[in-house]
């Protein structure tokens, strides 16, 4: 079974070489841990226009994601390093899709959309070309709705439902980005699954004009 390998919370810190504060730095805590609608309790979300909400209210990172960036960096990432709330061993990050449900203790969270890289990740990396670089690699990771709250902690099982659905993994809708012309059968896929309300109003209307 998979397993919670650690729950991760920030405060606001400074952003390198600007005057901006980020909640990206988050850094592995012990015990249990609080989860409500909004995401993690007491976690620092700073930029509100494009972090947090009820459909991207729990980051999640994956284990073996970080084994490949660990060697495609040559070095050692702990986890919290991608900003990510929970990271999860046990569970192949690329091939999670969007409707996926992860049960942890009482918690019971829904994948809604892959994480699309900004600036601040960026120097959070001290790489400028750090977007390009992990749009290309396709592990992006997934943002999670909150069904059911409760406490969780570092080192509990990890439940996974696969979407009942036909899938749209993470990685397929992060191929997405920047993308003028997507098929309407890709479109039409995305929308019957449980996306992000944002990506739904976008979707939405790019199937509207198709037809």
């Amino acid at each position: 079974m998979a397993r919670l390998e650690s729950v991760n919370r920030g405060k606001a810190e400074p952003i390198p070489a600007k005057s901006a504060l980020t909640g990206i730095y988050k850094r592995p805590v012990s015990g249990p841990v609080e989860i409500d609608r909004d995401g993690l309790v007491d976690d620092a979300i700073i930029d509100r226009r494009h972090h947090g909400g009820i459909d991207q209210a729990i980051y999640i990172y994956f284990a073996d994601d970080y084994a490949w960036w660990s060697r495609e960096l040559d070095a050692e990432l702990a986890p919290g390093t991608f900003g990510e709330n929970l990271t999860i061993d046990g569970i192949t990050g690329s091939a999670v899709s969007v409707g996926d449900r992860f049960a942890i203790g009482p918690v019971l969270l829904e994948v809604t959309s892959h994480r699309t890289p900004c600036m601040v990740f960026a120097a959070r990396m001290g790489d400028p070309g750090f977007v390009k670089r992990f749009h290309r690699a396709g592990r992006p990771g997934a943002y999670c709705r909150v069904i059911t709250t409760g406490a969780i902690e570092a080192g509990m099982p990890v439940g996974y439902q696969n979407f009942a659905g036909a899938p749209v993994t993470v990685s397929e809708l992060m191929a997405l980005d920047g993308i003028r012309d997507i098929p309407a059968a890709t479109l039409e896929r995305a929308l019957a699954a449980p996306v992000h309300y944002k990506l739904r109003h976008d979707y939405e209307q790019r199937l509207a004009r198709l037809f």
